[in-house]
């Protein structure tokens, strides 16, 4: 659930499937055995965005013990790690780091050596990516065992990194008290701990949090208590679960229970609106969930709704979802994406995709799995009309990256030193959705491939998996279809969905949607007749009755029509600007796109206010990157100096690279803070007359061709 970006990431065009394998990835628990499984063992697993050797140990456990100081921005304190080495001859531990950790002693004890006194371990860091460094530890010589276990404890203090994102008072939604919270995926938790940081190792973990009095502290844990007397939060996560999974908030937070096994955490201003919207909704989505892919493993399903500087919609922690409070103006958008994070308990959490080469099987699975949740809750229509909009979106994607972009594939090899961030997205999510769709057709009902997704979970849960492992368990748990070379079939061939650029080879039958989607494509065939329609024949659709996921499929498509003519543009103003203004953000930003791409300068007040109002990342990137696109950079240099002091530093350097080009600081890392702009913002040119614009308009002035001109925020 990462943001788009906005370049296309050095990919390798080609891409060899990894061995048939059903062998476990480091640090993982034997799983149940479902029988023999085909095929050859795994060769050794490769994750090219690790520094880490963690095929060299079995991780059992972590422990993070850590003192928060808001006033300086900093975590100080350790991490012990459990480790037993698995091959002889181990001589140093490499783990995965990022220059923004101070480094400050190592040392290591080997339980049962008889000494009291662990060994000073030396060490260095040397440079790995942009987005980390490697830190090698010397072991002890000769001390080392395989299958002998020893801990590593490493004292060290956090600074500016990418997973840590602290939040002055007035950045929340009280601006009261100063937040923090941290975000890992997909390889940012190595500046919040050093660590394997691939999903290929799994271990438990557990955690000390010391802080100030008034602070609450939250974990994606499955067990918490706390200690008034010493300030001290203490957390156990009691299931494996990859490094990219462990998160931490902490600010004035207060809850709500809103189920037996959930509830919500938010800032005091937003609980009881949070409480609300989602009311007993989220038992009834895990209940229907259980029903088709079996037990939910993780005991707590709790929600903590962050400020609009959190830089995704939402994030699947382990028994806490994070998700951003802007989508609270959206309930379909609420809907879907909470669902989507619980799908995860199953699809991404309990089974892993092993490398990030392979986001789909998290991503895909997940979406497949969200989509059969709203058809069994909310009937098939309305998961029609969502799907969609979606790959509504994934083919305008594809319009602008070309069939033949190496980012289309299911598996994607990306080159060392690429961050696998830059591969999320629509791909990862529609394409993997519609190769599950596939696998569901051709075991020829719905119901007995939800049986198959039930058996997969309890076969691979709390491991990490390639694709071969999910297709090897299919064509054995449907061997009539192993039979019949289904994986072969020309156009459909299984290689083909893994390795092939371009569309889907295959899409669902969304035509249960048509009473939803007929009449959103009515509409807009009226608009794009060549000038605005007759008031008679508009007077037969009454948007303010549609649901949200129509409206922003109406904008949507038109907007895939734009720029549009003047008196079009201004015709759609008058029948709709009023309604649009009052209706969510999700509806909103679409409109406003419309007006910027179109220049029409008489809705741009609305844009200023839009703006002044939301301050996240999913909100404002798109309308600035639209704004100085076409002849409006002008109103977005000016709107910026107006609101940049209530911007997080991220966000501002993400939003001044984009005005101001020739900028040298780095895009969406952490790194030294931004300075706030002063002076007077500059003039520009003079705004053009509806006149100008019209013209300009009608020449055909568009965007330029990015991820970003996809109009979905999740």
């Amino acid at each position: 659930m990462a943001e788009l970006t906005q370049t296309s990431p050095s990919l390798c065009c080609c891409r060899k499937a990894l061995p048939v394998s059903g062998g476990r990835c480091a640090g993982e628990p034997k799983p149940p055995s479902a029988g023999p499984r085909p095929g050859a063992a795994r060769c050794p697993l490769v994750d090219v965005a690790s520094a880490s050797n963690f095929r060299s140990f079995r991780l059992r456990h972590f422990h993070l013990d850590l003192r928060l100081n808001f006033a300086a921005k900093e975590m100080s304190g350790w991490l012990v790690l459990d480790l037993v080495p698995v091959q002889p001859g181990v001589s140093a531990l490499v783990l995965d780091s990022h220059p923004s950790l101070l480094i400050h002693s190592i040392d290591c004890k080997v339980p049962g050596d008889g000494k009291d006194e662990p060994a000073s371990l030396t060490y260095r860091v040397d440079p790995f990516t942009d987005y980390g460094s490697s830190l090698v530890i010397s072991l002890p010589a000769g001390a080392l065992r395989p299958e002998q276990l020893i801990q590593v404890t490493v004292r060290y203090t956090t600074t500016d990194g990418p997973a840590i994102w602290w939040l002055d008072s007035e950045l929340t939604c009280g601006q009261s008290r100063p937040l923090v919270f941290t975000q890992g995926h997909s390889v940012c938790n190595r500046s919040f701990f050093p660590c394997f940081d691939t999903p290929a190792v799994k271990s438990t973990y557990s955690a000390s949090i010391r802080v100030p009095d008034g602070v609450t502290v939250l974990m994606s844990a499955s067990r918490s208590s706390y200690s008034k007397l010493d300030r001290i939060f203490q957390f156990s996560m009691e299931f494996p679960v990859p490094s990219y999974l462990v998160a931490l908030v902490a600010g004035e937070l207060q809850h709500m229970d809103i189920g037996p096994r959930s509830r919500v955490w938010a800032e005091p201003c937003l609980l009881s609106c949070a409480v609300k919207k989602l009311g007993g909704s989220v038992e009834r989505w895990l209940g229907v969930a259980e029903d088709l892919f079996g037990p939910y493993l993780w005991g707590r399903c709790d929600i903590v709704f962050l400020p609009p500087s959190f830089p995704i919609v939402a994030m699947e922690n382990p028994c806490l979802t994070f998700i951003i409070a802007s989508i609270l103006e959206s309930s379909e958008f609420l809907l879907i994406d909470v669902i989507h994070e619980i799908a995860h308990g199953w699809f991404g959490n309990a089974v892993t995709n092993a490398t990030w080469e392979e986001m789909w099987l998290s991503e895909g699975l997940a979406t497949y799995a969200q989509r059969r949740i709203t058809t069994e809750a909310y009937g098939e229509a309305f998961t029609c009309l969502e799907t969609v909009v979606r790959l509504d979106a994934l083919h305008r994607q594809l319009r602008l990256l070309g069939d033949n972009n190496p980012v289309s594939k299911l598996q994607v090899k990306f080159e060392p030193g690429v961050n696998p961030s830059t591969l999320m997205n629509l791909f990862t999510y529609e394409k993997g959705f519609c190769f599950v769709s596939y696998l569901s057709e051709l075991s020829g009902d719905v119901r007995r491939f939800d049986s198959f997704l039930k058996d997969y979970i309890s076969e691979f849960k709390f491991q990490s998996v390639v694709a071969q492992d999910l297709i090897a368990y299919f064509l054995r748990y449907f061997p009539e279809l192993q039979d019949a070379a289904v994986s072969q079939r020309e156009g459909l061939e299984f290689e083909r969905w893994l390795s092939g650029c371009g569309p889907p080879p295959f899409e669902p039958d969304l035509s249960a949607g048509g009473a939803l989607i007929g009449p959103v494509q009515e509409l807009c065939d009226l608009w794009r007749g060549g000038g605005p329609p007759d008031q008679q024949a508009l007077a037969t659709f009454d948007l303010s009755a549609w649901s949200t996921f129509q409206v922003v499929l109406f904008l949507d498509r038109m907007l895939d029509h734009s720029p549009l003519l003047y008196d079009v543009m201004a015709s759609l103003s008058a029948c709709y600007s009023a309604l649009f203004d009052g209706l969510n953000a999700e509806v909103q930003i679409r409109w406003l796109q419309m007006v910027v791409r179109n220049t029409f300068y008489p809705d741009l007040p609305q844009v200023r206010a839009f703006l002044h109002k939301h301050t996240s990342r999913m909100y404002t990137v798109p309308l600035y990157e639209d704004l100085v696109a076409g002849v409006m950079k002008c109103v977005a240099v000016e709107i910026f100096y107006q609101t940049q002091r209530r911007l997080h530093p991220n966000l501002r350097r993400t939003l001044q690279l984009i005005l101001f080009p020739s900028s040298s600081a780095p895009a969406n890392q952490s790194g030294a803070v931004p300075p706030i702009l002063t002076g007077s913002a500059p003039s520009g040119s003079p705004l053009q007359s509806p006149a100008a614009t019209a013209t300009a308009s009608a020449a055909g002035t568009t965007a330029a061709m990015a991820l970003r001109d996809v109009n979905v925020s999740a």
